[in-house]
Protein backbone atom coordinates (compact mmCIF):
# COMPACT_ATOMS: atom_id res chain seq x y z
CA UNK A 1 0.00 0.00 0.00
CA UNK A 2 2.28 2.90 -1.31
CA UNK A 3 -0.13 5.61 -0.64
CA UNK A 4 -0.01 5.07 2.87
CA UNK A 5 3.86 4.87 3.04
CA UNK A 6 4.03 7.80 0.92
CA UNK A 7 1.56 9.65 3.52
CA UNK A 8 3.43 8.80 6.26
CA UNK A 9 6.68 9.81 4.94
CA UNK A 10 5.59 13.11 4.02
CA UNK A 11 4.07 13.49 7.61
CA UNK A 12 7.52 12.38 8.72
CA UNK A 13 10.75 14.34 9.67
CA UNK A 14 12.21 13.79 6.49
CA UNK A 15 9.94 14.16 3.64
CA UNK A 16 12.09 14.10 0.84
CA UNK A 17 12.25 9.86 1.99
CA UNK A 18 9.15 9.97 -0.09
CA UNK A 19 11.02 10.58 -2.97
CA UNK A 20 12.02 6.49 -2.34
CA UNK A 21 8.31 5.09 -3.54
CA UNK A 22 8.11 7.58 -6.96
CA UNK A 23 8.88 6.52 -10.29
CA UNK A 24 11.55 8.76 -12.27
CA UNK A 25 8.71 9.91 -14.53
CA UNK A 26 5.96 10.26 -11.99
CA UNK A 27 3.34 12.76 -12.72
CA UNK A 28 1.10 14.74 -10.14
CA UNK A 29 -1.19 17.02 -9.48
CA UNK A 30 -2.00 18.91 -5.92
CA UNK A 31 -5.52 20.32 -5.76
CA UNK A 32 -4.69 23.15 -3.26
CA UNK A 33 -7.19 26.18 -1.68
CA UNK A 34 -4.31 28.49 -3.42
CA UNK A 35 -3.74 26.99 -6.45
CA UNK A 36 -2.67 23.56 -8.17
CA UNK A 37 1.13 22.10 -8.10
CA UNK A 38 1.95 19.99 -10.85
CA UNK A 39 4.58 17.79 -12.29
CA UNK A 40 6.11 15.64 -14.92
CA UNK A 41 9.31 13.81 -13.15
CA UNK A 42 10.60 12.90 -9.47
CA UNK A 43 12.45 15.85 -9.57
CA UNK A 44 9.58 18.49 -10.14
CA UNK A 45 8.41 16.39 -6.92
CA UNK A 46 11.21 17.30 -4.92
CA UNK A 47 11.37 21.05 -5.81
CA UNK A 48 7.82 20.56 -4.33
CA UNK A 49 8.77 19.25 -1.24
CA UNK A 50 11.51 21.70 -0.88
CA UNK A 51 9.09 24.51 -1.26
CA UNK A 52 6.68 23.28 1.52
CA UNK A 53 6.68 25.09 5.07
CA UNK A 54 8.22 22.97 7.76
CA UNK A 55 4.73 22.42 10.11
CA UNK A 56 3.79 19.59 12.66
CA UNK A 57 1.18 18.42 9.70
CA UNK A 58 -0.68 14.59 9.65
CA UNK A 59 -2.86 13.42 7.19
CA UNK A 60 -5.19 11.18 9.51
CA UNK A 61 -6.65 8.61 6.80
CA UNK A 62 -10.75 7.35 7.18
CA UNK A 63 -11.29 5.64 4.19
CA UNK A 64 -8.90 3.53 1.92
CA UNK A 65 -9.36 1.43 -1.05
CA UNK A 66 -8.01 -0.30 -3.70
CA UNK A 67 -8.88 -1.71 -7.48
CA UNK A 68 -5.99 -3.00 -9.44
CA UNK A 69 -3.00 -0.61 -9.31
CA UNK A 70 -4.88 2.38 -8.11
CA UNK A 71 -5.16 3.29 -4.66
CA UNK A 72 -7.48 6.36 -2.37
CA UNK A 73 -7.58 7.63 0.68
CA UNK A 74 -9.87 10.19 1.98
CA UNK A 75 -9.46 11.82 5.31
CA UNK A 76 -8.19 14.99 7.23
CA UNK A 77 -4.95 16.88 7.22
CA UNK A 78 -4.20 17.84 10.69
CA UNK A 79 -2.19 20.59 11.40
CA UNK A 80 -0.48 21.49 15.06
CA UNK A 81 -3.02 19.51 16.61
CA UNK A 82 -6.05 21.05 14.53
CA UNK A 83 -8.05 20.02 11.73
CA UNK A 84 -7.74 22.32 9.05
CA UNK A 85 -9.31 20.32 6.24
CA UNK A 86 -10.41 17.11 4.17
CA UNK A 87 -8.08 15.22 1.36
CA UNK A 88 -9.60 12.65 -1.18
CA UNK A 89 -6.40 11.65 -2.81
CA UNK A 90 -5.34 8.76 -5.39
CA UNK A 91 -2.58 6.91 -6.73
CA UNK A 92 -1.32 4.69 -9.72
CA UNK A 93 1.00 2.51 -8.79
CA UNK A 94 3.68 0.65 -10.89
CA UNK A 95 4.48 -2.56 -11.66
CA UNK A 96 7.67 -2.49 -9.54
CA UNK A 97 5.09 -1.00 -6.97
CA UNK A 98 6.20 2.63 -7.36
CA UNK A 99 3.93 6.11 -7.43
CA UNK A 100 3.34 6.12 -11.23
CA UNK A 101 0.86 9.25 -10.73
CA UNK A 102 -0.56 10.97 -8.19
CA UNK A 103 -3.66 13.44 -7.80
CA UNK A 104 -5.05 15.38 -4.53
CA UNK A 105 -7.71 17.35 -3.52
CA UNK A 106 -7.52 19.39 -0.66
CA UNK A 107 -10.51 22.00 0.85
CA UNK A 108 -10.72 23.67 3.84
CA UNK A 109 -14.69 23.80 3.46
CA UNK A 110 -16.06 20.31 2.59
CA UNK A 111 -16.37 17.39 4.73
CA UNK A 112 -17.45 13.90 2.65
CA UNK A 113 -17.49 12.13 6.07
CA UNK A 114 -17.60 13.00 9.42
CA UNK A 115 -14.24 13.32 11.18
CA UNK A 116 -14.31 9.98 14.11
Amino acid sequence: MVLREYMARMDGQDPEKALELIEPDFRFLISLPGGQRTGASREDFAAYIAGRNAVDRRHEIVRYAVDGDVETAYGFVVDQGVTTGAFLSAVRVSPAGLMAGYQSFFTPDFDLVDRP
